[in-house]
């Protein structure tokens, strides 16, 4: 290996400050941070040059490193670690793009070395490189695939996409491609200036692989591939690819006889339609503070168009956190109101049920909509009196957790059900669920609806309406991967503080989590560039309150409600904050182990932050000692959805990863591996739709 000697070196410590800026703006700025460190009490304490032949002893350096932030490791694999071999510590500083050797001759440097990434630290660059997402959601999108992508044609299976080519340089392709290369021409070529150039396996070993030339014009024909493996590259014109297809559609023809089964009762189902033009709901709307976005608009008038059909709806709304679906909601349980019907909002925890009472109870103040709520925090008095109200018809909007569902809960006319994150709750409740759409509306919200959620939306079963549009001024989350240190949480925390905001901290483990309050508040105090001033916490201690799924109702809200006061300047939770908490005063997230999180789940919690008009961070920690490939894989594609909107993005990509696209059996992973999700869902669609007409056809001839 290629190692380039070198006379310093700059190691810039694992800071908010520092990870923000990327390695481009060191470069060109080098002179002036040169001056920095020599000069200014913040650069010389976040950062230091080692020259060759300077004095310094090994030890005094590896505890430097601790200190910055800086993980220990056996092996380099990423920015933020060292390691230490005899006279020899390599180090990969988080303002270079390679890391450095520094050999010492006692306690002086003897010689600093820049290294060229090793095969197996390319091999994890180019790894994470090869994981980035392949998604498309709309016609357009497969321009937006990079080459290596692996790439679905109908007709011919499963190919690697190799970029789009003009017309003039496919024809002189043509010429002269079948002395080494076979070219297939699709048919239609007379409208089309370009082609999706799709490469297939070699017709027979040894040979140079097959092309497939896809007019633009026939871009349908073509999809993306999501899978939850890497896949079998097909030969073109073989038969293996129309024997799959054919095991394929007798697997989601067999998955579709028990999806219509399910449906089959809601399908029958009438209620008469909505009148959905009520002067109250323009004032409503025009009561709403915010500027409506139009992804929001759209919503509200997809559920107003369900609303006026005789089938009851079962609608989807998916978009980001505070993306305002819960405004989408609030109209819609307006809308059942004014024509007669009572509205259950259920949600998977008591915190998320206490937050949208409040909510609808602000929002509804001004109208004559009577809200109540039911869960542990009701006191038994109250509770009979909301439950008679309910079956009286006197109480409107009823806003509660499963306990909406027991059997003592009876409702005058029950009309919509709005449910909040379904797939949070258990199976005893999603079956009360499958009851309530044979004759209810439905309206589920999700920020990253579950794999089997989105399958049935895509397979049409189930209707879809995404808001990816954000509301103005939003910022996007800036995300960043690193290793775990105690010393960069302090930092970040600190970092918050100093511009009075409020943080979040998820150590998702109840046994340890005092442990780690602990360990926090002592790095904490001894972060050296804290400005007791300029925070406002002169000679205070900083307030750590911690708050998990074990402790009782009362004392979470408790907690909930002094973090929103701002007593509390840092929570330190576990995933108990995911659900439903709207505080735009928090806007640093830091998780002590990103590998233990889903990544539908990671990206809700990222979501609790940003969401008022200061840039917000997200730090996800890693342990580079324990983590393993496909956890780093969930963090890389975190990184890489970290612009707004990108729910939906990370559900299919979830879909990918977990191998969750089992609609109602593991079995069906197989089936979708064999062509990708996308031509999956088209598949079990066109069985859907085909079991639909026969079924309409025997019940017309009878």
């Amino acid at each position: 290996m290629n190692q380039i000697e070198t006379k310093e070196v700059l190691i810039a410590s694992v800071t908010p400050q520092f990870l923000e800026r990327g390695v481009l703006w060191f470069q060109e700025n080098v002179e002036k941070i040169r001056h920095a460190v020599q000069t200014e009490g913040f650069w010389q304490s976040n950062a230091f040059i080692l020259e060759k032949d300077a004095e310094i002893k090994p030890g005094e350096f590896l505890r430097r490193l601790t200190d910055f932030g800086y993980e220990k490791t056996g092996m380099l694999f990423g920015k933020g670690e060292f390691s230490h071999r005899g006279n020899v510590i390599d180090v990969w500083p988080v303002n270079s793009d390679a890391p450095c050797k520094i050999e010492f001759f006692g306690n002086r440097i003897e010689a600093i070395y820049l290294q060229p990434t090793t095969r197996r630290q390319q091999q994890e660059q180019d790894n994470q490189a090869n994981k980035r997402t392949r998604l498309t959601k709309t016609a357009g999108g497969l321009k937006k695939l990079k080459s290596g992508d692996y790439v679905v044609h109908v007709d011919h299976g499963i190919g690697v996409f190799r970029g789009i080519t003009a017309k003039e340089v496919q024809a002189q392709k043509t010429e002269t491609a079948f002395e080494n290369l076979k070219l297939k021409i699709e048919n239609s070529t007379k409208n089309s200036d370009e082609f999706f150039v799709v490469e297939y396996a070699p017709p027979r070993d040894g040979g140079e692989p097959d092309r497939l030339f896809v007019p633009i014009t026939q871009e349908r024909r073509l999809s993306s591939y999501i899978g939850f493996e890497t896949p079998t590259v097909h030969r073109l014109g073989g038969s293996l690819w129309a024997k799959t297809k054919r095991k394929v559609k007798e697997d989601a023809e067999k998955v579709a006889r028990e999806l219509l089964k399910i449906y089959a009762a809601r399908e029958n189902q009438t209620r008469p339609p909505y009148q959905t033009e009520d002067p109250m709901e323009k004032e409503f709307a025009d009561a709403f503070e915010f500027v409506e976005t139009e992804d929001q608009t759209k919503a509200i008038g997809d559920i107003m168009k369900d609303f006026k059909k005789e089938r009851p709806m079962d609608r989807i709304i998916c978009g980001d956190v505070g993306f305002g679906k819960t405004e989408v909601a609030m109209r819609a349980a307006l809308a059942s109101v004014i024509n007669g019907y009572q509205v259950a909002v259920i949600t998977p925890t008591t915190i998320l049920a206490h937050e949208h009472e409040r909510n609808f109870k602000d929002r509804f103040q001004k109208f004559p909509v009577r809200v109540s709520s039911l869960s542990r925090l009701t006191p038994p008095r109250d509770e009979r009196k909301i439950i008679e109200e309910l079956r009286s018809g006197m109480c409107d909007i009823v806003v509660g957790t499963h306990r909406l569902l027991s059997k003592d809960i009876a409702f005058k006319n029950l009309g919509l059900v709005i449910v909040d994150e379904e797939q949070k709750f258990g199976v005893k409740q999603k079956e009360k669920f499958k009851d309530l759409r044979a004759s209810c509306d439905i309206l589920s919200l999700s920020a990253t609806p579950i794999p089997r959620t989105l399958n049935l939306a895509l397979s049409k079963l189930r209707d879809l309406s995404v808001i990816s549009t954000p509301p103005p001024g939003r910022l996007p989350i800036k995300t960043f991967i690193l290793p775990h240190s105690y010393k960069t949480f302090a930092r970040a925390i600190v970092r918050e503080l100093d511009r009075e905001g409020q943080v979040y901290f998820l150590h998702n483990r109840i046994e340890t989590i005092e442990k780690v309050r602990e360990k926090l508040s002592r790095a904490l105090s001894q972060v050296p560039t804290f400005d007791n001033r300029r925070s406002g916490l002169e000679n205070k201690k900083i307030r750590i309150e911690i708050i998990h799924g074990r402790m009782d109702e009362k004392t979470m809200i408790r907690i909930m409600d002094g973090f929103r006061r701002k007593e509390t300047r840092v929570l330190l939770a576990t995933t108990i904050i995911e659900n439903g908490l709207d505080f735009s005063n928090a806007n640093t997230l830091i998780v002590d182990d990103g590998t233990r999180l889903g990544l539908a789940q990671a990206h809700q919690i990222r979501g609790r932050i940003g969401r008022g008009d200061n840039e917000a961070f997200a730090y996800f920690a890693y342990r580079p000692r324990a983590v393993t490939d496909r956890a780093m894989e969930r963090l890389v594609a975190l990184k890489e959805f970290e612009e707004l909107g990108s729910g939906y993005e990370i559900a299919l990509r979830d879909l990918e990863m977990r191998g969750a696209g089992n609609i109602l059996g593991r079995e069906q992973s197989g089936a979708i591996n064999r062509v990708g999700l996308n031509l999956y869902c088209q598949i079990l669609a066109d069985a859907v739709e085909e079991l639909k007409s026969k079924k309409d056809g025997e019940n017309s001839g009878s």
